[in-house]
C-alpha cells in the first residue's frame, strides 16, 4: 500500500506530542538508567570479534569452489570487492592515451624507448619500452611492474651481491645479475616479445607521488586530513577508496589500454610478470582485467604474509579472501608462480595443490604451475628462466630460446624519461592534491550521472551503487549465517513482559545482548529500536519505556533493542568508544586493519542482520518487522534495511544530520571507507526505494530521485529535532 507523504499539519502534531513527552524522555545529555544486564559488571560477551584482529601476517588458506557455477558467482564477488577496494567501482573514464615516446636506444637485437603519459590528471605512467628487431607482425607482449627493488627501473644489485649470487647459482652473468629488471625485458625482446617495464609509484621517474608517501607512510598528517584539503591515507581519501594500491592498479590498467593500441602488439597475447610488490600488481591486475592471458607473479603468492607495503593493501581488499584466491582468478588463463626462502616457501604444499584442483575443475589442468627455489626473496635468473618458458608456452611461438645472454645495460640517462625537452612535472603536496581532486571530481560526476530517472536507471543505480554498498557492509541476509534467539530472563511489567537474551550467530561466533518488550496483546508485528546507547535506549532514567517505545508497545508491537558491538555490555567501563581498534602495526594506515577485518560500522550492521535472520527462523516469527534508528544508529538502521530488502517493512530514521563526509579521524567509530564514493547517507537511503521510509530530516537529492521513480508515496518526511523524532517515527509505524 502506498503511504501518503507527511503533511505539515501532521508533522506539527507529532512534534507537539514529542515535546510534551520530552519531559519524561531523557535527552542525550541526561542520565540514563542501565538496561537490564545479562552479564556481571566487567564481563564481556563471548564474541569472536573481541579477539585478535586479523592482519597481513595471518594464515590465508583457500578452499576451491565445488562447482563451476559456484565459482563463477564467487569470482564475480571477488572481482567487485577488489575493484571497490581499489576505488575502481565504477571504473573511471578511459579516454585514448596520448603517450610521449622518445629517446630510442638501439641495441643488437632490440630497441628501448622512453615512454610517459598521464593516466589521469596529474597521475603518470613512466617506463621503458623494449621492442625486438627484425620481427614482423604483431608480437606477444609482456608488461612488467617491477616491485620493491631499490630505484626501480634504475636498480643495480651491486657488484659484491652479484658475485655471491653467481657463486650460489642464482645468476649466470654479472650484468644480468646486477640489472635483473632490465635482464628480463632484454631476454623477452630477444625472444621476439614486446616488453614494457614501468615504474611503480614513487620509484625511478615516477616520483610525482613520492616514495616516502606511497611506500613509507606512517603518521597521519593533520594538515592533509581536512574536509577541504586531504591527501592519501586520510579519512577523506578512505571515504572515497582512494589509496596507493588503487592508483597503481589504475596505472596498470592504463598501461594495457595504451600498449594494446601499438601496431606491433598482439592484444590477444598479453602477459604480466613482476616480483614481490610487482607480483602483487600482477595478480591484482589479473583479478580486475581479463586482457592478460598469462600471469606470472614471482615470490608473492602464499597462504602466509600477504604483502607488507602500504601500496599492497587497501580497505576491504582481503576481507574473507587472500592472495591464493586472487591468483585463482587467473583461471582459465595461464598462471605461473615462483617461490623462495621467504613467506612463499610453502607454496608447493599450501596453495598450489588447491590451485591445481581449481584449474582442473575449470578444464585447464595444464594452465597452472608453481615452483619453490631455495634462494632468498628474488627474481633471479633461475626464476626468470622459469618465467620465460612459461610465457613461451602460454603466449609465445614455441620456438624461442629462453637462455639469457649478456647485454649492455641502460644507463640512468638512457632510461630516464625526463630531460630538458621533457621536464619532470613536479612533486609535493600540490601534486598529490591534484591527483586526488581529479579522481574525487570524477567520482562525483559518476554519481550524479547514476541518479535514478526511470526504472532502467534505478536498476543500474542499484547494480553499481548497491553493489558498492554490498562490499562495504560485507553481508546480506543470505550470508549472515545461522543466527537464533536465546532467551535469558523475563520479568512481568504492567501491560508487557521485559525479556533479555542473546542473538547468537553460530556461523560467525558472535553474541549480541538483547532486550525485548513484549506486549500482552501482541499484534504479530515487531519493531527494532536502534540508538547510540544500545538497548538502554528503550528505557528512560527510571527504567520504564520511553514514550515513543511505550506508544508502540501499547499498540501491540513487540519492541527490541540491541547492544551493537562496542555498545552497552560490550563496554568494560560503560564509556562510548572514542576510536576503533587497529592491528599491531605502528603505521597509521587504515588498510592494515580494515583490509582484513570488517569496519566497526559494518559489524554493527551485521548485528542487526543477525537479529533479522533469527526473527525469521523463530518458532513464532513476526508477520512484519520495522526498524527505527535514531542518531548515528539511524545510518546503521538504514544500511541493515537496505541489505535486508523487503523483510523490513518500514524504516524510520533520524540521523541527527550525520554525514560520513564530515569525518576527519581515520579511527572514528563511524568511518566507513567508500561511503562518500557511494553517495554518503543519501546514496544509501536511495537504495531503500521503493520500500517505505520515514525520514525526520531533510532529504538528499539522490534519495528523492530514487523515490520519485515509481514510488513517491513510499517516502514520508517530517522536519523535527532528533529528540522529537522517536515519537514521530513511532506514530508513523502504527499509522
Amino acid at each position: 500500500m502506498a503511504l501518503e507523504p507527511i503533511t505539515r499539519r501532521t508533522a506539527l502534531k507529532w512534534a507537539s506530542a514529542a515535546v510534551v513527552a520530552a519531559g519524561a524522555m531523557p535527552s542525550r545529555k541526561m542520565a540514563r538508567a542501565d538496561a537490564p544486564r545479562l552479564l556481571p559488571a566487567g564481563e564481556l560477551p563471548k564474541d569472536a570479534r573481541l579477539g585478535d584482529l586479523k592482519d597481513l601476517n595471518g594464515y590465508f588458506p583457500w578452499t576451491p569452489s565445488p562447482s563451476v557455477r559456484e565459482w563463477e558467482q564467487r569470482a564475480e564477488e571477488v572481482r567487485r570487492q577488489v575493484l571497490v577496494a581499489c576505488g575502481l567501482w565504477p571504473m573511471p573514464a578511459r579516454p585514448p592515451i596520448q603517450a610521449t615516446i622518445h629517446g630510442k636506444v638501439d641495441r643488437d637485437e632490440y630497441t628501448v624507448e622512453k615512454v610517459y603519459f598521464e593516466s589521469h590528471p596529474g597521475l603518470y605512467v613512466t617506463g621503458s619500452l623494449y621492442r625486438p628487431k627484425g620481427r614482423d607482425g604483431k608480437r606477444p607482449t609482456v608488461i612488467c611492474p617491477h616491485g620493491h627493488w631499490a630505484n626501480g627501473r634504475f636498480h643495480d644489485h651491486g657488484e659484491a651481491k652479484v658475485k655471491k649470487e653467481i657463486e650460489l647459482g642464482a645468476e649466470r652473468f654479472e650484468v644480468g645479475g646486477r640489472h635483473p629488471l632490465q635482464a628480463r625485458c632484454v631476454q623477452l625482446a630477444r625472444m621476439g616479445y614486446v616488453a614494457f617495464l614501468y615504474d611503480m609509484l614513487g620509484y625511478a621517474d615516477n616520483t610525482i607521488l613520492s616514495f616516502e608517501l606511497i611506500h613509507r607512510f606512517a603518521k597521519q598528517r593533520p594538515e592533509m586530513s581536512q574536509p577541504d584539503r586531504w591527501g592519501l591515507f586520510s579519512a577523506q581519501s578512505e571515504l572515497r577508496c582512494l589509496n596507493a594500491l588503487g592508483l597503481q592498479t589504475w596505472n596498470s590498467i592504463r598501461v594495457l589500454d595504451w600498449i594494446t593500441t601499438l601496431s606491433d602488439v598482439d592484444a590477444d597475447r598479453i602477459g604480466v610478470t613482476g616480483a614481490s610488490g610487482g607480483g602483487t600488481q600482477t595478480f591484482i591486475l589479473g583479478v580486475v582485467d581479463p586482457r592478460p592471458k598469462a600471469l606470472f607473479p614471482a615470490v608473492m603468492v602464499s597462504t602466509a604474509m600477504q604483502g607488507g607495503c602500504t601500496c599492497e593493501n587497501a580497505s576491504y581488499l582481503r576481507v574473507n579472501t587472500g592472495n591464493i584466491e586472487f591468483a585463482a582468478m587467473a583461471a582459465p588463463r595461464f598462471l605461473g608462480m615462483s617461490a623462495a626462502d621467504d613467506w612463499t616457501k610453502e607454496l608447493e604444499t599450501k596453495g598450489l595443490p588447491q590451485l591445481k584442483q581449481h584449474f582442473e575443475l575449470l578444464g585447464v589442468p595444464g594452465h597452472v604451475e608453481g615452483k619453490y627455489y631455495p634462494f632468498e626473496h628474488n627474481y633471479n635468473q633461475v626464476s626468470r628462466a622459469m618465467m620465460y618458458a612459461f610465457m613461451e608456452r602460454a603466449i609465445g611461438d614455441g620456438k624461442s630460446s629462453i637462455a639469457e645472454r649478456d647485454f649492455i645495460p641502460l644507463t640512468k640517462d638512457e632510461a630516464s624519461v625526463w630531460d630538458d625537452q621533457h621536464p619532470f612535472p613536479g612533486t609535493g603536496e600540490e601534486a598529490e592534491l591534484k591527483v586526488l581532486r581529479g579522481f574525487a571530481t570524477e567520482f562525483d560526476q559518476q554519481l550524479a550521472a547514476l541518479a535514478p530517472k526511470d526504472a532502467a536507471s534505478l536498476a543500474e543505480y542499484r547494480r553499481v551503487i548497491g553493489g558498492g554498498w554490498d562490499v562495504l557492509i560485507g553481508r546480506n541476509l543470505k550470508t549472515t549465517g545461522d543466527a537464533e534467539v536465546e532467551h535469558a530472563a523475563e520479568t512481568q511489567r504492567s501491560g508487557y513482559r521485559e525479556a533479555t537474551g542473546w542473538i547468537r550467530n553460530k556461523t560467525h561466533d558472535e553474541a549480541v545482548p538483547t532486550l525485548f518488550l513484549l506486549p500482552e496483546n501482541w499484534n504479530r508485528r515487531a519493531v527494532l529500536w536502534l540508538t547510540d546507547v544500545g538497548k538502554a535506549g528503550l528505557l528512560d532514567a527510571g527504567g520504564t519505556p520511553i514514550p515513543a517505545v511505550a506508544r508502540l508497545v501499547q499498540a501491540g508491537y513487540a519492541v527490541g533493542g540491541l547492544d551493537l558491538l562496542y555498545q552497552g555490555e560490550f563496554l568494560v567501563d560503560g564509556r562510548p568508544l572514542a576510536e576503533t581498534r587497529r592491528v599491531n602495526n605502528n603505521r597509521e594506515f587504515l588498510g592494515y586493519t580494515v583490509g582484513y577485518n570488517h569496519p566497526l560500522f559494518s559489524q554493527r550492521v551485521h548485528d542487526v542482520l543477525s537479529l533479522l535472520v533469527a526473527a525469521q527462523r523463530h518458532k513464532n516469527p513476526p508477520e512484519a518487522i520495522g526498524i527505527v534508528g535514531l542518531g548515528q544508529a539511524g545510518v546503521i538502521a538504514a544500511a541493515a534495511a537496505v541489505q535486508a530488502g523487503d523483510l523490513v517493512k518500514r524504516l524510520a530514521i533520524h540521523t541527527g544530520g550525520f554525514q560520513f563526509g564530515a569525518i576527519t579521524n581515520v579511527r572514528d567509530p563511524m568511518l566507513l571507507p567508500g561511503a562518500v564514493r557511494f553517495g554518503d547517507v543519501g546514496g544509501l537511503l536511495a537504495l531503500r526505494a521503493p520500500q517505505p521510509l520515514w525520514l525526520g530530516e531533510s532529504v538528499a537529492p539522490l534519495t528523492a530521485a530514487a523515490f520519485r521513480t515509481g514510488s513517491p508515496g513510499a517516502l514520508a518526511t517530517a522536519t523535527v529535532t532528533l529528540e522529537q523524532a522517536g515519537m514521530g517515527a513511532a506514530t508513523w509505524i502504527v499509522s
